[in-house]
């Protein structure tokens, strides 16, 4: 893993835990866990780290809803 991977990743947990209203460590062990780090944020990084903050919130958010390690409702 790269650099630059590393720090879109650190940026990802950030937006993420304030949209979520939650703490970084939460976020990442709960992204960690449900392999959205592993399966989706970086083996996807070349395309999305083209994208602005919102649309990564609203994406990431969505598949955390669908692996169930958050609510639709908290969102």
């Amino acid at each position: 893993m790269n650099m630059n991977i590393l720090y879109f990743i650190t940026y990802c947990i950030g937006i993420m835990a304030s949209s979520l209203n939650m703490d970084q460590t939460k976020v990442y062990n709960t992204m960690k866990m449900s392999g959205i780090l592993d399966e989706f944020i970086i083996p996807c990084y070349d395309s999305l780290h083209t994208f602005g903050q919102d649309y990564l919130i609203e994406t990431i958010k969505e598949i955390m809803i669908k692996r169930g390690v958050i609510s639709s409702i908290i969102v």
